[in-house]
């Protein structure tokens, strides 16, 4: 029965009949929508943003015009995609998108792009003057003139929803716009939406390659004043992704558009449980509640299995419990840090296409005996598993092979604190001299902020040093302390 259908039972119009006394009706609630609206912020947010609308229409079989040919429509008669899309009068489906940047350049390209038709033209915004690489600019200047239109645009979409979940941001934590002006719109986001759900989709700075030399300063300072924001966020790095294309798909000079492609495959994974029906979904809260264990502790790592080129995928088998087995390979990670080095608090195993729950459990059955996956020992169980029968979808002509199934694991794992701990150390070299702090002070920043940011970076990284402690070992150094 199509979602959203009702059932009744005949009623004799007998008026001897003992149904006309007693109608049965077997109502049918209709499923409610738990809409999520997506917010792509500078160069970075608004390119991935542009190959994640690109995936979502492939899969739903929505065209670049917006509209949907009736004999395409995947899922027969599932309407879940339109926790994503919402459909006008005229049949077209317009994305829950608002995409924002200080300067105009990216903006423009989408709207001269495919997908022109596709967006609502007030949902792409873009300033005159760009943030610069300075967070400051992106918080207390430049984005301060256009944070209340982008929160207009935001409340027009939100107006529309039956049922809010949530928002997902994608940005990066090195750029000015990606810093300072999504940390200042999340902000605002909690005061305007306090309980929803914010989930974000972060590049973070990688450890050899760098776009700006003031990327540990913009890091720092967003990742401080968002920490209370955020609910949970996924960190990536350009450099893990590089080395994926490299490795994995013979890529030996991969552009930004084949780094974007990957991260859309996660980010479709991660969101395929809102947009089709499964025997096994996960929820945007459900993230939260098995993923972060603490508030602060919320940033879990992204890895996905398989990336394999069309040529390689012809010759391999790709079995539930080979990309189970993959996931946890430090050359799947989307960031640069070696899982082994610490242990696993939870783990979400997000599994799609023509996957059985028998195999999963067999794979994770098997991971449990390997000695080099380490879990805490307060945390049994460990694994949150999602199944979803909607096969992974390729772009025509991409790198990415054609696969059955596919795997996304989020984990939340105390190896993470590596790339903090890179972070922290970039930040302490440059601002021992103090360099660059001018053009940050000189946008009405005060310098305060700096060692602030500093301070709660690092007792971030002592956080996660703490969870990584053993239950018997923490409770006999807190004696110690008390005496």
């Amino acid at each position: 029965m199509p979602a959203g259908s009702c059932k009744f039972d005949a009623v004799s119009l007998d008026p001897l009949s003992e149904n006309l006394k007693k109608p049965v009706f077997i109502i049918c609630k209709k499923r409610k929508m738990h809409e999520v609206i997506s917010i792509h912020t500078g160069q970075c947010g608004v390119q991935i943003g542009n190959a994640c609308w690109e995936l979502y229409c492939l899969e739903h079989g929505i065209q670049p015009d917006g509209l949907m040919p009736s004999d395409k429509s995947i899922g027969g008669g599932d309407d879940s995609f339109n926790t994503f899309f919402s459909e006008t009068g005229a049949g077209k489906h317009v994305p829950r998108a608002v995409l924002v940047d200080l300067e105009p350049t990216v903006i423009d390209e989408v709207r001269t792009g495919t997908y022109r038709q596709l967006f609502h033209p007030e949902e792409l915004i873009s300033g005159k003057e760009d943030a610069a690489n300075n967070y400051a600019r992106g918080h207390y200047t430049v984005g301060k003139e256009i944070v209340d239109l982008v929160l207009d645009r935001v409340r027009k979409l939100a107006d529309m929803c039956t049922g809010l979940q949530g928002f997902l941001l994608f940005r990066s934590y090195g750029g000015g716009t990606g810093s300072g002006f999504t940390s200042l719109l999340m902000e605002r986001l909690s005061v305007d939406y306090g309980k929803k759900s914010k989930l974000e989709f972060d590049i973070y700075p990688s450890p050899q390659i760098s776009t700006a030399v003031v990327e540990p300063y913009n890091a720092t300072l967003t990742t401080h004043s968002t920490l209370e924001h955020c609910d949970c966020g996924f960190v990536m790095d350009n450099e893990a992704l590089f080395d994926i294309c490299r490795r994995n798909l013979d890529i030996e000079r991969p552009t930004y558009t084949n780094l974007n492609r990957i991260v859309s495959q996660c980010v479709s994974a991660i969101t395929a449980s809102l947009r089709f029906d499964g025997s096994l979904n996960v929820d945007l809260i459900e993230f939260q509640t098995n993923l972060v264990p603490y508030p602060r502790i919320h940033f879990p790592l992204v890895c996905f299995a398989p990336i394999v080129s069309a040529e390689k995928a012809y010759h391999e088998q790709l079995t539930t419990a080979e990309i189970t087995n993959s996931v946890y390979e430090p050359a799947n990670q989307m960031v640069k840090c070696d899982p082994r080095h610490g242990k696993y608090i939870a783990c979400c195993m997000l599994y799609r296409g023509d996957v059985v729950p028998k195999d999963v459990n067999a794979a994770i059955a098997t991971i449990k005996t390997k000695r080099t996956i380490q879990f805490v020992d307060w945390c049994p169980t460990g694994f949150k598993i999602g199944v979803n029968y909607q096969p992974p979808t390729v772009v025509p002509g991409g790198d990415l092979a054609k696969v059955q199934r596919s795997l996304c694991m989020l984990s939340n794992t105390t190896a993470i604190a590596e790339a903090w701990a890179r972070l922290d150390h970039k930040f302490d070299l440059m601002y021992a001299k103090r360099a660059f702090v001018h053009w940050y002070v000189g946008e009405g920043m005060e310098e305060g902020e700096f060692s602030e940011a500093r301070e709660d970076l690092a007792a971030l990284e002592k956080d996660y040093e703490e969870v990584g402690l053993d239950s018997v070992q923490g409770e006999a150094e807190e004696e110690m302390e008390e005496f």
